[in-house]
């Protein structure tokens, strides 16, 4: 189906079933964090999901494209950016499994009631307050700054609305891990597997995959690493299989 395209739009072609998505030419696009994130979330048969801080609508778009979810939750704050990740659901004619809302993290809980949700997924903002000086109205800076929303805005509410034994899984920085394994125990999500995702072979992690359980027991798992490029600069095996695609980069 096609849709509406504003000034400034594009539409990107995911290269997973034919998804497409509406991305601003000049604003914050989707990286290969939120296709780990989709990749990693432990989704199940019929859950309802929620994502927080939404953005594109990339990762509901890809959940649904991978899992059996029966229903998933894009949370995005900015109008504009949820108007839009709106039409892409609309272009891939996802509406009868996916729905974007308009809102705060901060009131999630009055907006859809606690212990609605099987499973959460977040990327959010990876750098904590006072990380820089940023433009507040800047849409790439709120996807990128906790403007509006916090890490522990996060976890607070991902704790109310997770049903018990629901699952909570994050991409985020490793500089912030002590941050989030506090903030998880703290509000009753138990760590339970992270996995560091590295640019290559001897290089250090610059990102990190985390999965947590509300009221979960105690024992945490380091996974395997994950390396995007090879010792040769090519992509990983394992990326080409997360993209779907051959080592040569076809499809």
């Amino acid at each position: 189906m096609e849709v509406r395209l504003n000034e400034n739009e594009r539409i990107d072609d995911l290269q997973y079933k034919g998804f497409r998505l509406i991305q601003k030419k000049d604003g914050f696009c989707f990286g290969v964090d939120a296709v780990l994130l989709a990749n990693f979330a432990d989704i199940k048969k019929n859950d309802v999901v929620l994502d927080i801080g939404t953005g594109t609508g990339i990762v509901p778009v890809l959940l649904a494209a991978k899992t059996m979810a029966a229903k998933i939750v894009g949370l995005e704050i900015q109008q504009d950016i949820a108007e839009m990740a709106s039409r892409s659901i609309i272009l891939n004619s996802l509406e009868d499994r996916v729905e974007i809302v308009c809102g705060d993290i901060k009131n999630a809980v009055q907006l859809f009631g606690p212990s609605s949700f099987n499973s959460i997924v977040t990327n959010p903002p990876y750098m904590n307050k006072g990380g820089g000086l940023v433009n507040p109205s800047d849409t790439k800076a709120i996807s990128r700054h906790e403007i509006t929303c916090t890490l522990e805005d996060v976890l607070s509410a991902s704790s109310r609305l997770l049903m018990p034994g629901g699952r909570f899984a994050m991409v985020h920085r490793p500089e912030r891990l002590v941050d989030i394994i506090c903030l998880m125990r703290g509000y009753g999500i138990e760590p339970k597997y992270i996995r560091f995702v590295h640019p290559s072979p001897y290089k250090k992690a610059n990102l990190l995959l985390i999965k947590g359980t509300r009221g979960g027991n105690p024992q945490l798992k380091i996974m395997e690493p994950l390396y995007v490029y090879d010792g040769e600069g090519n992509y990983s095996s394992e990326i080409n299989e997360i993209y779907c695609r051959d080592s040569a980069g076809g499809e």
